[in-house]
């Protein structure tokens, strides 16, 4: 299974159950990324890395503000003239949430996508 697919999925799980912590394993470069990228928007709170000596952990905060959240399977290539359309499929308004994207210059959501004139691919949705 996908790393990303199931650390999404295990916020989201927990979250339903408003717990105010998880544990994320495996720990991968790219969810250690993800992760940083939806805590720097408030989503969630402190996240820490569990060394376990295998493939190791993260340990996140969670403040119960996620309403949804999904990786995007398969993972579509984009535009920036593109990313008005993959706002609109995943989004529910237009100022709520982000589209989270693996771009040459990095993990970053649409809008920084949009500022820095870069495209990408797809990785999930927040909001």
């Amino acid at each position: 299974m996908d790393p990303l697919v199931n650390a999404l999925n295990t916020i989201m799980s927990h979250e339903g159950r408003r717990k105010t912590e998880c544990i994320i394993t495996p720990a991968s470069g790219l969810v250690g990324r993800v992760l940083r990228l939806i805590q720097s928007k408030g989503y969630i709170g402190e996240i820490e890395y569990i060394d376990d000596g295998r493939q190791g952990k993260f340990r996140v905060q969670l403040f119960g503000r996620i309403n949804e959240t999904e990786a995007v399977k398969p993972r579509f290539k984009t535009r920036v003239s593109e990313m008005e359309k993959w706002e609109k499929r995943f989004l529910p308004s237009r100022n709520l949430g982000m589209v989270i994207l693996s771009t040459p210059k990095g993990v970053m959501d649409h809008v920084q996508a949009k500022e820095e004139n870069v495209g990408g691919v797809v990785l999930a949705y927040i909001y």
